[in-house]
């Protein structure tokens, strides 16, 4: 099939079917909506070729991440991916593996491939350098050094302070706090929001780490050698939670009875692998990632947005803080 069969099912010119299937010039909605029906009808699917050296564009977008793992840049990009597939829209992912030689390499790539813009993401919400390209750039899960440039965040210390309302909530008087490194963004900012919320109920210092089940372990024995009465503990990650958990059960604890646990992120590997499964703060990076393409499809088309915007996170309440 051609767009001239398009257009004459349709009834219209082969240059409004054009218009219409690529969603430019001043066409009215009934004409947009007459020529896909008879693109539908005869199984019509456009030239992307066609579509790009019309337009000037590749409908393409790069997604450039430090996270191998693919724990946090997966979601993100899975959310982008249904943002961008709305306007029919490519994604390509390259893993730096956190060299900057090999980030420099894809971003000549991506340049080369004449993409329209890139989201830049990772496994630390620590800010880092700008990324100098002559195209639109948007940064999600960690921001830019510079503060004018377009992000989109996790709201790390709503999450922490939503964990601990919970916890007092459900009648906990005796909460404390174990996270990861302190050189880590996201773990200082979870630790102040959880002190802050529980206030006097806050047995503290915050107990900063690994983010490791092991180190979860360690922390409930250095815990309740200070604090006996404890009968809390949000936790900085899932990883530090379930050993935390595991600990506790070791001890002859009952969870949540003698003590409730909170953690964060919502891994499904660790939150329901976790025995009672894992009250935790879901960081939805998948909505993320259709903030972040719906940002960077308005920078495309020529409304640029400046500035981190912060998304909120949440509560997923299971058996480790209600007892069934």
């Amino acid at each position: 099939m051609r767009i001239t069969d398009v257009a004459a099912l349709a009834g219209v010119s082969p240059g409004t079917a054009s218009k219409a299937l690529n969603d430019t010039g001043q066409l009215r909605r009934e004409t947009r909506e007459r020529v896909r029906r008879a693109a539908e009808q005869l199984g019509f699917t456009p030239d992307g070729r066609a579509r790009a050296l019309s337009s000037g564009r590749s409908y393409t977008v790069g997604l450039v991440t430090t996270d191998s793992s693919g724990r946090f840049s997966i979601p993100i990009m899975l959310g982008a991916e249904d943002a961008l597939s709305a306007g029919e829209m490519a994604l390509l992912l390259c893993d730096t593996r956190d060299d900057p030689l090999r980030e420099q390499h894809y971003l000549r790539t991506l340049l080369a491939r004449r993409v329209d813009g890139i989201i830049v993401t990772g496994r630390r919400t620590e800010p880092r350098p700008p990324i100098a390209v002559p195209i639109p750039v948007v940064y999600a899960f960690n921001g830019s050094t510079d503060p004018a440039d377009a992000a989109v965040l996790v709201d790390d210390r709503g999450g922490a302070a939503s964990a601990v309302t919970h916890l007092g909530d459900i009648g906990r008087t005796a909460i404390a706090h174990v996270t990861g490194p302190e050189r880590h963004r996201s773990a200082v900012e979870r630790a102040r929001a959880a002190a802050e919320t529980a206030g006097p109920a806050f047995r503290g210092p915050p107990m900063y780490g690994e983010w490791s089940e092991r180190w979860g372990r360690q922390a409930v024995d250095l815990l309740l050698r200070a604090h006996p009465d404890l009968d809390a503990v949000s936790c900085g990650s899932d990883q530090i939670a379930r050993g935390v958990c595991d600990r506790l059960r070791e001890l002859g604890r009952s969870i949540p009875d003698d003590v409730a646990v909170t953690g964060f992120d919502n891994w499904d590997v660790m939150a329901l692998a976790c025995r009672p499964p894992l009250t935790t703060v879901d960081l939805e990076l998948e909505e993320l990632g259709r903030s972040a393409a719906r940002m960077l499809l308005d920078a495309v088309d020529g409304r640029p947005h400046r500035g981190a915007v912060e998304l909120p996170t949440r509560l997923v309440v299971r058996g480790s803080t209600l007892a069934d």
